[in-house]
């Protein structure tokens, strides 16, 4: 019998760490396309999240879900804790625990953002899984690496502290399904929890869609609000883009006006400040060459611009800090110092992107991120 039809009717709860929808950024995406893959299977979804930003509480999560159930993140002080990290202190919820103790489904967490309330729930009788989408402790460190501004950073820097404390204390009888293997290897052993599984990311890309050819300019995207997304653009716009004279698109959400002020100090060299969906994939299509450096001295988790880059892009420059321990290593151009990024540049600028680049591209992204396959891995620990 098919699995799907055994698990038709199932129920689950889902906590989500914010608003799943819209899918517009890396965590949203992976839970979104979560959610929309136990739908496939049947499984009856509890959805609960934090409503605290912009977000709302939109109606398009309605045909994916039996329930929904929404409840206030504790911000600012009322949200602060000595002992607990802002992000998980600021969202254990009372109601949210009470409804979730009246049944005994199983639960998966979504962010370690979620786990405050462990400690009220019988993790023993229950099936419980938590996605880590980083290693929150050094994603935290590497924040306050690149933030500029000093109460941000004594911030970042205080919870990358108590983060690294928090994680040695996660319950051994929860999984932990990281979206990384070195993120799943770092938890087995510094935090000594017995079950640790890698489980990609759900990315909305499921085939590779890349035109042959050539395109005619270079491209670096990302949330450009982002600390460590900025010192990137920065750092090609004033290292390796001066040095040579190839076009540069640099396209993302909201970049500071000392961002875009650099990027039209030259002709060459442009910005496109929040695009829609629809055109940043037009840009990473039409680009010849996508250039995503990354100067984290510590790499978590997986960035979903990469993968993005390479199921729809055509060649891809990036280096060690990016691509560390993704397996994806043999599709793109990796480079070291700025003048390594401007001459690879100028190699691949000519150089039209073949079939036999489209089809390792297929190779190694295939059967890694496909959403249908690793949902069972999922459903293999839930129930």
């Amino acid at each position: 019998m098919p699995k799907s039809i055994i698990l038709s009717g199932k129920h689950l709860h889902i906590v989500c760490l914010d608003v799943p929808w819209p899918p517009d950024y890396g965590g949203s995406i992976d839970m979104m396309n979560r959610i929309m893959n136990f739908k496939k299977l049947g499984i009856l979804i509890h959805l609960h999240y934090y409503s605290y930003n912009d977000r709302g509480t939109p109606n398009e999560l309605n045909p994916y879900c039996e329930s929904i159930h929404v409840y206030k993140r504790k911000t600012g002080m009322k949200g602060f804790s000595l002992k607990l990290p802002y992000i998980i202190s600021s969202r254990i919820n009372d109601e949210l625990i009470q409804t979730l103790n009246k049944d005994n489904y199983p639960i998966l967490l979504e962010g370690i953002h979620c786990t405050g309330i462990l400690h009220s729930l019988n993790t023993k009788s229950r099936k419980i899984v938590v996605r880590m989408h980083n290693e929150e402790s050094i994603y935290y460190h590497e924040l306050a690496r690149a933030e500029k501004n000093v109460i941000k950073k004594i911030y970042y820097k205080n919870e990358s502290r108590l983060l690294k404390r928090y994680n040695h204390r996660l319950p051994d009888e929860c999984t932990y399904a990281c979206v990384s293997k070195e993120d799943t290897r770092f938890f087995k052993e510094h935090f000594h929890l017995s079950h640790v599984d890698f489980i990609p990311t759900f990315p909305d890309w499921q085939q590779v869609n890349i035109e042959e050819g050539a395109g005619n300019f270079c491209l670096y995207h990302g949330n450009l609000s982002v600390p460590e997304n900025e010192e990137a653009a920065l750092w090609l716009l004033r290292k390796v883009f001066t040095k040579i004279k190839t076009p540069l698109v640099i396209a993302g959400k909201n970049p500071s006006k000392g961002l875009e002020k650099q990027a039209h100090l030259f002709r060459h060299t442009c910005m496109v400040a929040n695009p829609s969906q629809k055109e940043m994939n037009d840009l990473i299509h039409k680009a010849h060459i996508n250039i995503l450096p990354c100067f984290n001295k510590r790499q978590t988790g997986i960035r979903l611009k990469l993968l993005h880059a390479l199921f729809e892009g055509r060649h891809c420059i990036t280096n060690d800090s990016m691509i560390k321990g993704t397996g994806l290593e043999a599709a793109c151009h990796i480079g070291t110092t700025a003048n390594a990024f401007a001459s690879i540049v100028l190699q691949l600028y000519h150089q039209p992107f073949t079939t036999e680049e489209i089809t390792l591209r297929k190779k190694l992204l295939g059967d890694t991120y496909d959403n249908e396959k690793n949902i069972r891995k999922f459903i293999q620990y839930l129930w």
